[in-house]
């Protein structure tokens, strides 16, 4: 693809129109980020009839030939406008995109979900008070904004603890495990004394997911939940269904309904649970599609990116269960040859178009095992392949 035109530092890359293309232009959805997650909502969206358009400052972003890219800042009120220009709908793809700006443009063109779901998935105090008033129970905390609250905090809640920046941050970072009193000034001048939330530090015995989409119409549905493995802050795998009683699914799934009832939230919501003796702890939310949910892409009937386009187009959602047992397994920093990995003609492979980077998620593998003790087997197969040595990705 080549530059087509520039507008106020945002730089529109389109594809060249085809001979004998349909004259009528299809349905619009412009997506904030470019990065693997709007990779894989235009995927799923493209066989609808959808084409997509994304706002990114890379230029080499995973969803840059899936689209129109206008590359530019988030914040570039031109950039967005050049995005939402004639869309049907403007969403995001991941929650650290500024909220403002969108809250503007929902002036103009739908935002779905709302800038309001992702300003409360941006601030950590607002997302545990939002997580209390809907009866969740939550690890205890309070907030930090200088060193005497957080020596209160650490007085009250006590040790050992994690301090977290209140906003921004993911995949283990903006954090600080706090273990003795004479650690936390340090941890708080190392987060450069933002304002932090504290929380005490629980010994969860695993972390599962509750991944669910509302419609326009107000429909909600779930998928069943995952539960996920994390090494060095950073998802390693997922494996769905989860072994959770039905009681508990069933708590979670009205959780999860009712963040999304009382946002008034179209589209996909993942909630993160920590799971302690018998308690399930809500830890965090996400107001879009989830890296903890790829397994849906070749696990369950519908994909979350499938139903996250339905939702926010105003279509009917598609159908939730499993296939099976799935296990998604991340390939982080770097990616064995493609032939090893296809070897196994049951495991699906699906890569980013990213360059190899320590801690980058460059692709993920699923496959759909018969049974839990099957996918117990899978996950091991499929980690043994990762760990083994590897080569850059190709």
């Amino acid at each position: 693809m080549n530059p087509a035109s520039t507008t106020a530092e945002s730089h529109v890359m389109t594809q060249p129109s085809r001979p004998g293309a349909a004259t009528h232009a299809p349905r619009t959805i412009a997506v904030v980020g470019g990065g693997q997650l709007g990779r894989m909502l235009a995927l799923a969206g493209a066989p609808l009839g959808f084409s997509f358009r994304f706002l990114d400052p890379d230029p080499s972003c995973p969803a840059a030939s899936l689209g129109t890219l206008i590359c530019g800042d988030y914040h570039d009120p031109a950039a967005l406008a050049s995005l939402a220009h004639d869309a049907e709908v403007v969403t995001f793809e991941f929650e650290n995109v500024p909220a403002e700006p969108l809250a503007a443009l929902a002036a103009r063109v739908p935002v779905a979900p709302s800038p309001r779901s992702l300003a409360i998935s941006q601030d950590r105090v607002e997302e545990k008070r939002l997580f209390e008033a809907c009866g969740m129970e939550v690890a205890p905390w309070a907030p930090v904004d200088d060193a005497a609250s957080l020596v209160a905090a650490i007085d009250a809640i006590g040790l050992p603890g994690v301090l977290k920046t209140r906003r921004m941050g993911y995949d283990g970072k903006g954090q600080r495990v706090i273990r003795a009193r004479d650690e936390a000034l340090a941890a708080h001048a190392s987060l450069r004394e933002v304002p932090c939330i504290y929380e005490s530090l629980v010994p969860f015995s695993r972390e599962v997911s509750v991944i669910a989409v509302r419609g326009a119409d107000g429909a909600c549905a779930a998928w069943p939940i995952g539960e996920n493995c994390h090494r060095d802050g950073i998802l390693h795998s997922t494996v769905a269904p989860a072994a959770i009683d039905a009681a508990a699914v069933a708590l979670l799934q009205h959780h999860v309904f009712g963040i999304m009832e009382r946002l008034d939230h179209r589209g996909v919501l993942t909630i993160e649970y920590m799971q302690h003796g018998d308690r399930l702890l809500a830890n965090e939310m996400a107001p879009r599609v989830h890296n903890s949910g790829h397994w849906t892409i070749d696990g369950a009937v519908t994909s979350q990116f499938e139903n996250h386009i339905r939702a926010i187009a105003g279509l009917p959602l598609g159908a939730t269960s499993a296939t099976g047992h799935t296990v998604m397994v991340n390939l982080v920093g770097t990616v064995p040859p493609l032939g090893a990995l296809l070897a196994d003609p049951s495991v699906k492979v699906h890569l980013y178009g990213k360059a190899p980077r320590r801690g980058r998620k460059l692709g993920h593998l699923t496959v759909v095992a018969t049974d839990a003790a099957d996918a117990a087997r899978r996950l091991r197969e499929l980690e043994a392949l990762i760990d083994g040595p590897l080569s850059p990705a190709a």
